[in-house]
């Protein structure tokens, strides 16, 4: 090769070497100190974009399995209430069975209608105070069986009915089992007998319900399952995408550390070449 002194073609071609090379030391020391394979758009377009899909929609489930614990919850208030209920029912079908009887006295039955008035209220005031986030839940104003309130819980990261469930439950007040004020009472043995016939139904009706919610709170529980599963497997798809290895990448900042120092040496070399000129013009 010629020498010539104004232009350095050894030098150049370090030098170009050397950046490069400097380049990917840099990207490694990003990438170990960032855990992060992408740290950017310009380091895997395509993955980057993948990833912050697969983010979104982590994010959007980890809510989506809050918001199905939610609605458990409310199912627990229900089921809670409904159990109540239908003790306050069974001691209610033992005080119509007394008042059935013949040989109860005036005074009697009108000690046991008090005692059952009492009870009928009581159902009134657990149906309209069981509440759960501003909704009350069992204290529908219909009878025999009427809906009380749809509530609707977004338990997926889309929006269609797949990702939705909703919780309709019924009113279980006194109106809403068929034990009205006005049409049930105890006070003589015929309407005592009457009330038994009606406690019998309110009391199937009761347990309906509360098997309806049983039924509520299983789904959930297989949503809320699919959710925890689906959250692991987007993550760990995001991370086969985006998280570095860091052995792999320890390995490479150590073999580009090796050839930084090495191209610095030899461009020292490069640069000392076009003093060998001097001698000549000695």
């Amino acid at each position: 090769m010629a020498l010539v002194v104004n232009t350095n073609m050894n030098s150049l071609s370090i030098e170009n070497t050397l950046t490069s090379t400097n380049t990917a030391v840099s990207a490694s020391l990003t990438r170990l100190s960032s855990g992060l394979r992408i740290n950017s758009a310009q380091d895997d377009p395509a993955g980057y974009a993948i990833a912050n899909s697969f983010k979104a929609s982590i994010a959007s489930m980890q809510v989506a399995s809050q918001n199905a614990s939610q609605a458990q919850s409310l199912l627990q208030n229900a089921d809670g209430a409904y159990s109540q209920i239908n003790n306050i029912l069974v001691q209610m079908k033992s005080i119509a069975t007394e008042a059935s009887s013949g040989q109860e006295s005036s005074n009697n039955l009108n000690s046991l209608q008090n005692e059952f008035t009492d009870l009928q209220s009581e159902i009134d005031q657990i149906a309209k105070s069981t509440v759960y986030g501003g909704t009350t839940l069992i204290a529908g104003t219909g009878t025999n069986g009427a809906k009380s309130l749809v509530v609707t819980f977004q338990i997926g990261s889309s929006n269609n009915s797949l990702d939705q469930f909703s919780v309709s439950l019924t009113s279980a007040g006194i109106d809403g089992l068929g034990l009205s004020f006005a049409s049930t009472s105890i006070g003589t043995q015929a309407s005592a007998q009457q009330a038994m016939d009606k406690l019998d139904k309110a009391l199937t009706s009761i347990n309906s319900y509360m098997g309806t919610v049983g039924g509520f709170q299983n789904q959930l529980q297989y949503a809320m399952s699919n959710l925890t599963t689906s959250i692991q497997n987007y993550t760990s798809s995001a991370s086969t995408i985006e998280d570095v290895d860091m052995a792999s990448e320890v390995s490479n900042m150590t073999k580009n550390n090796i050839l930084q120092q090495s191209a610095m040496a030899m461009l020292a070399q490069a640069n000392s070449q076009p003093q060998q000129i001097l001698k000549l013009l000695g």
